[in-house]
C-alpha cells in the first residue's frame, strides 16, 4: 500500500513515513531542546553557586570587626570559623530547601506523573554539591578573614 501511494503521487513529494519513525524524529527534535535547556541550565545553576561563594565571602569580610573583637576576647580562630561555618551553613541549608520545595510544587504535577523518569539521584548530587561548595567557599573566607591582623579591624571607626 505505501508503494503504491508513493509512487502515484510522487510527483506531488509524497513520502510515506510509519508512525514510529515520525515519533521518533519528533523525540529527536525534543531531545534536542531538552539537552539546550539541560546545559543553559547547568551554566545557571554554576553562575548561582560562584554567586553564592562571593555572598558568602563578602559576608564574612563585612563582619571582620565583630570577628576581630571575638578574637579579642579569646575566642580562638578554629572556634570562630566554626561559627561562621555553621551560621551560613544554616542559611544554605534553608535557602536549598526553600528552593527544592518551591521547585517540587512548581514541577508537581509532572513529577507525580513521570516519578520513575525523574532523575532523583542526579538532583541530590547536585543539591549536594551546592552544599559542600557552599561551606567550603564559606570556611576559606572564614579562615582567611581570621588570619589577618586584627589591629585594623579593631581601630576601624564604622
Amino acid at each position: 500500500m505505501t508503494q503504491y501511494l508513493e509512487s502515484g503521487l510522487d510527483a506531488y513529494g509524497f513520502d510515506a513515513v510509519s508512525a514510529a519513525e515520525k515519533l521518533a524524529s519528533f523525540h529527536a527534535v525534543q531531545n534536542t531542546y531538552l539537552a539546550t535547556f539541560q546545559t543553559i541550565g547547568g551554566l545557571g545553576l554554576l553562575l548561582g553557586t560562584v554567586g553564592l561563594a562571593v555572598v558568602l565571602a563578602r559576608n564574612v569580610i563585612e563582619r571582620r570587626k565583630e570577628l576581630a573583637t571575638l578574637r579579642a576576647f579569646g575566642f580562638r580562630r578554629a572556634v570562630l570559623t566554626r561559627m561562621v561555618v555553621i551560621e551560613n551553613g544554616l542559611l544554605l541549608v534553608w535557602g536549598l530547601g526553600i528552593g527544592t520545595v518551591a521547585a517540587l510544587l512548581t514541577a508537581g504535577p509532572h513529577v507525580l506523573a513521570e516519578a520513575e523518569h525523574v532523575p532523583w539521584a542526579s538532583i541530590a548530587a547536585t543539591l549536594a554539591a551546592i552544599l559542600v561548595f557552599g561551606l567550603a567557599a564559606c570556611a576559606v573566607a572564614a579562615s582567611r578573614a581570621l588570619r589577618a591582623s586584627l589591629l585594623p579591624a579593631l581601630k576601624a571607626d564604622r
